[in-house]
């Protein structure tokens, strides 16, 4: 750990000026040889920093959204790869590239911080080896030796021996009992962040690099951490529970006000903003005007999470307009009004139509009989009154049918017409 950490001595002297400015604000206060003077210097140290990477941390959201507008081709391209993972990776790499998305953006705010967790390693070391680094000066050192946090030195580390911790006024088991606190909030913190982003935050019915990673990092860095923390001065600790803690509270900003499409955050927040709309029957900011507009411009493609809050609308008897305002109205919801908007006739049964099922009956004025296809073939159509203008004697005679039905009308259900002869007489 001192190797890597010299690595990084060209930032220790400005590390160091940053807490030696606290300590003077804090040190008026609590006093200059206290723990809490000490500690919220560091503590103040990590909020600089962290509001320092906002724009990396922005940059991170901006690029997980680009990896969620890409999970519907990235879904594509999974069923159509599927036995093939080689050819599926490649079209992977090549849709990242053509969109200029990087998956590993994610660790853009872990990789900034790295130098100065290092720089403050390098410079708490050699408080706690009694030599003055940067502008930490011989009265500052010995000021920040007599501090001690909770009873723990700030330099002291769980590793310490007896003899090393009892030079800086304290005992092992307090330092040990401090130390392995911190290193265990410091784990948790981590693991809970994470957990976090994987069960709220992402959408689980694409399987995508970034789902991966953050799977990985939840359970590595929590275990990271518990193994190396016991080689971190208590000091170091305090800092990297202090960036823990404000990365959870950043995620979960993040989580309720601008949650992933598809996640369950997004349902949540989609049902808290439902019951705004449907209370005050209106979208009263514009941020949320914004969102109700996007929704309504992905209109088939919208998720189940959007469908519901579009249907819910319908339900409430809203109706969401393209600006992302809501006009009262008697819409139906979205499954309903596909089904009820054409209405077409039902089609009818092959049976009806081979006997005749769908044809209305014949007049019973006219006293015609049906036509056969020899009928058709042989003589032009008449009309039912030129057929009553013939006489009778012109019309064959029917051989009598065995069920009594004579000139009647075949019955319905019977496979074929009233029989008659192939080549009728003609007068």
């Amino acid at each position: 750990m001192d190797t890597i950490a010299s690595f990084f001595s060209f930032i220790t002297t400005p590390v160091s000026w940053v807490i030696v400015q606290f300590h003077t604000v804090y040190g008026a206060i609590f006093g200059p040889d206290t723990g809490w003077a000490w500690g919220l210097s560091i503590v103040s140290l990590v909020v600089l920093i962290r509001i320092c990477l906002i724009p990396l941390f922005v940059k991170q959201i901006k690029s997980t959204r680009n990896m969620q507008v890409l999970q519907p081709k990235m879904k594509a391209i999974q069923e159509r790869y599927k036995n093939d993972k080689q050819r599926q990776s490649e079209e992977m790499m090549k849709l990242y590239k053509e969109t200029g998305t990087n998956p590993l953006s994610s660790c853009l705010p872990i990789l900034a911080q790295s130098p100065f967790f290092f720089a403050l390693y390098h410079v708490l070391s050699s408080i706690a080896s009694g030599k003055t680094i940067g502008v930490i000066n011989q009265s500052l050192l010995d000021s920040a030796r007599q501090a001690h946090i909770f009873g723990a030195p700030l330099a002291a580390k769980f590793t310490d021996s007896a003899d090393k911790v009892a030079s800086l006024d304290a005992t092992q088991i307090s330092v040990r009992v401090v130390t392995a606190i911190m290193i265990v909030l410091m784990s948790a913190s981590q693991f809970y962040t994470q957990r976090q982003l994987m069960t709220k935050n992402v959408d689980l019915t694409v399987k995508t690099p970034y789902m991966q990673q953050q799977k990985m990092l939840m359970y590595i860095f929590p275990v990271i951490f518990m193994v190396m923390g016991i080689n971190f001065p208590v000091g170091v600790l305090v800092y990297w529970l202090t960036t823990n803690v404000w990365t959870m509270g950043q995620q979960m900003y993040v989580i309720n006000q601008n949650p992933t499409p598809g996640s369950k955050a997004q349902d949540q927040y989609l049902q808290r903003l439902l019951k705004g709309i449907t209370t005050h029957n209106e979208v009263r900011s514009k941020r949320r005007r914004n969102i109700v507009s996007a929704i309504v411009a992905k209109g088939p493609d919208r998720n189940d999470n959007e469908r519901k809050f579009i249907n819910s609308l319908s339900k409430s008897g809203l109706v969401a307009q393209a600006d992302g305002t809501v006009i009262k109205g008697e819409a139906l919801p979205e499954g309903e009004s596909h089904a009820t908007k054409r209405q077409q006739p039902k089609r009818q049964p092959k049976s009806k139509r081979h006997t005749g099922g769908g044809q209305q009956p014949a007049s019973k004025t006219s006293g015609t009989k049906p036509s056969t296809d020899a009928d058709a073939a042989d003589a032009e159509p008449k009309t039912s009154l030129q057929k009553n203008d013939e006489p009778k004697d012109s019309q064959p005679k029917q051989p009598p049918r065995k069920n009594g039905s004579g000139g009647a009308r075949a019955k319905a259900g019977a496979r074929k017409g009233q029989q008659r002869p192939k080549h009728p007489t003609k007068k």
